[in-house]
């Protein structure tokens, strides 16, 4: 009997499978890096992208490839620190794959919370039309609040609005209570933390009143949303199908936790965030560093990837930038690997002292510019505004336009001018500007008082000397005491042994005439603003005459006299910047000036452990902003407060560095001109062979 016949199952071939066609060439338009990220699977995903590296580009391209492989674009979420960064990532996306992804939740952390909170507004106890405070709205809101609380402002020192709202900013994006944030950033206050916590109080209550937001409140709003209404967060993790972060680094605690809460509900958590370690330098702004080196201890199984190709700067910047920052404990590791071919080596110079830095600066910003480099392609960087008091003298002398990025110019800044004017009445009593900047400078005086005052002195011969024999017992009460501590400023400045020193005319107005105290009132910022007043302080030294003094600094300012170098087009100019200011730039030239120890480091900022790596990562943001040429420039000595020179050490991030990345420059003076007769000294002037300007080479 024949075997039984076995079962028969059928197996159909199938054609084999396509590479799947994409409109972009990936694979041409990026390295293997950006391609392993912009194809990296669904999950948990971190990208450490080192300067240079074209982490735009990537994140770029991670979004058209999710497009084209079937993800819609009002599912993608891209937070971004600028609206302009997300319109121009989206526009990207656009011209490279021709589809519209204007749907995508694109943008600012806070206008992406106002999006989120619009629809979802009632549940907190807003309205959907909810105002949104800009920065000058939410000071006039907290004074409003201090005028309910009756706070008696006029009789003791109190927080004004800009400087209570930074604190209590400060105060929500870092996390911490109120008045550990006045004992840290202005302990004079912490007599009024009842007061203060009061005012704030109020000033909640007032927003809700008014169905207002403030900034902070977008964020710590969509938290609370995110946190206690589980309905609302599970239909957006299901409509958000990718979240993307760019700057990670740079997040508070309130937009990492918001971006954790966005995916929460999804499986597999499909966020990818994207930053620097090396490059997270803005704590004191609520920048959390922790987000960015606790990712993927929240996220277990996350995938981590690295951009270290970089394509802005040669081998000798590079070789420099991964060795400053070594000494950091709490980093990724990364090395930057150079696509560009060698160039010139690092320069490390050592000035005689902070003019000489100037007219060093100034000399090679001459000679880059013969030598085919632009003057908007040069930027001398520094840790602190008032680092570039005397280069601002020494370019405005040699006729060399620039512009600031890190505020204003020096002489022009608020507290500057405010000190100034004091000097001022000293020099020429019949200031009216000056004597009005002034007085208005105390508590209760506004301009009708102010005018009141002058026009009662303004007929005298000299109308502070008549200002300092009024009767003063018919001025408001509130007044009073202020205009008796005005008044006695005023006499001790006329005393000869300030006329004769500016220097220390600044440091009375400062510290004897109460200006500190108006400063550390006045302004968020007050630490850095007395630290510039110190700087002109320093400035004035060498100077033995009032208004010799203050003829110099004003015709500085005068925009006629700033002639520009002969064959530059008026909108050329050398870029001056703070350091935080320059994240994000680049340019062929960069100078790194102020290389010195408790400069740059900055002293304050170094006395925890935590302070000194945010200083060194500034120190690498710096250098490499560089493309092709950086100088790295410290001054060897400094005046004191009372006028004697001191040796300065160089910065500690110079002492780190391995003697074979960079050459040491050593300037030599100039030689002595010979002595010429009497009757050539006025031609001396006109003769270019004398002026120091064409020397040569300082190497």
């Amino acid at each position: 009997m024949p075997d039984p016949a076995p079962p028969v199952k059928r197996y159909v071939l199938k054609a084999p499978a396509r590479a799947r066609a994409y409109k972009v060439d990936y694979a041409r338009e990026l390295n293997e890096e950006q391609r392993e990220v912009v194809f990296a699977p669904d999950g948990p995903t971190i990208v450490i992208a080192g300067a240079g590296s074209g982490k735009t580009r990537t994140l770029v391209y991670r979004v058209s490839r999710l497009v084209e492989d079937g993800v819609e674009p009002h599912r993608l979420c891209l937070l971004t620190f600028t609206n302009r960064a997300a319109r121009e990532m989206t526009r990207r996306v656009e011209a490279l794959i021709g589809a519209d992804v204007s749907g995508a939740l694109a943008g600012t952390f806070h206008s992406v919370a106002a999006r989120l909170l619009r629809p979802n507004a009632e549940v907190l106890g807003y309205r959907s039309n909810f105002s949104i405070l800009d920065t000058e709205d939410t000071k006039d809101l907290l004074e409003s609040a201090t005028s309910d609380m009756g706070v008696p402002v006029t009789e003791r020192r109190f927080p004004k609005g800009d400087l209570l709202r930074s604190l209590l900013s400060l105060a929500i994006n870092t996390g911490r209570p109120l008045p550990d944030v006045i004992a840290a950033e202005s302990p004079h206050f912490l007599v009024q933390t009842d007061a203060i916590e009061a005012v704030v109080k109020r000033f909640f209550e007032r927003k809700l009143l008014a169905n207002a937001m403030d900034y902070d409140d977008l964020l710590t709003n969509l938290r609370r949303l995110l946190e206690g209404h589980d309905a609302v967060r599970r239909a957006l993790s299901l409509r958000l199908s990718h979240v993307l972060v760019d700057e990670y680094q740079d997040v508070n605690h309130h937009v990492a936790e918001i971006v954790d809460l966005l995916v929460k509900d999804q499986e597999p958590r499909n966020v990818m965030v994207v930053g620097d370690d090396a490059q997270s330098i803005y704590s004191f702004r609520g920048a959390d560093f922790e987000a960015l080196l606790g990712f993927p201890d929240r996220y277990p199984g996350v995938r981590m990837y690295r951009l270290e190709t970089n394509y802005r700067s040669t081998p000798e910047i590079l070789r420099l930038a991964d060795a400053s920052i070594v000494f950091n404990t709490r980093r990724f590791e990364k090395s930057l690997r150079p696509v560009r071919g060698p160039g010139v080596p690092v320069a490390v110079v050592g000035t005689a002292d902070v003019p000489q830095q100037a007219q060093f600066v100034a000399q090679r910003i001459l000679e880059l510019r013969d030598e085919g480099i632009s003057l908007p392609e040069i930027a001398v960087l520094y840790r602190a505004h008032y680092q570039s008091l005397e280069l601002q003298m020494e370019l405005t002398r040699r006729g060399i336009p620039f512009e600031i990025r890190s505020g204003l110019r020096f002489f022009e800044q608020q507290h500057v001018k405010d000190v100034l004017a004091f000097l001022k009445l000293a020099a020429n009593p019949k200031d009216e500007t000056s004597f009005k900047r002034a007085i208005k400078l105390l508590p209760k005086v506004g301009e009708r008082i102010a005018a009141t005052f002058w026009l009662a002195v303004s007929e005298a011969p000299d109308p502070v000397a008549a200002f300092l024999a009024l009767d003063l017992s018919k001025a408001p009460a509130g007044a009073r005491a202020g205009l008796k501590g005005f008044r006695e400023t005023l006499a001790a400045l006329r005393k000869a042994s300030y006329v004769s020193s500016p220097a220390e005319a600044i440091r009375f107005v400062v510290e004897d005439g109460g200006y500190s105290e108006v400063a550390k009132t006045k302004f968020p910022n007050s630490s850095a603003r007395l630290d510039d007043l110190e700087a002109l302080a320093q400035f004035a030294l060498p100077y033995d005459d009032v208004g010799k003094f203050l003829q110099e600094v004003t015709l500085f300012g005068d925009p006629a006299g700033e002639d520009t170098v002969a064959g530059e087009k008026d909108d050329e100019r050398v870029v001056l910047s703070s350091v935080h200011q320059a994240k994000g730039l680049e340019w062929r030239a960069v100078f790194l000036v102020g290389l010195s120890e408790d400069r740059f480091p900055n002293a304050r900022a170094c006395r925890t452990p935590e302070g000194l790596e945010e200083e060194r990562r500034l120190f690498h943001v710096a250098v490499t902003r560089a493309k092709d040429e950086l100088t790295l420039v410290h001054p060897l000595a400094a005046y004191d407060r009372t006028g004697i020179i001191v040796l300065t050490e160089p910065s500690r991030f110079l002492r780190e560095l391995p003697g074979d990345l960079y050459e040491r420059w050593v300037l030599e003076a100039p030689p002595r001109a010979p002595a010429l007769p009497a009757g050539d000294v006025a031609n001396v002037a006109d003769d270019p062979t004398l002026s120091g300007e064409d020397d040569g080479p300082v190497n």
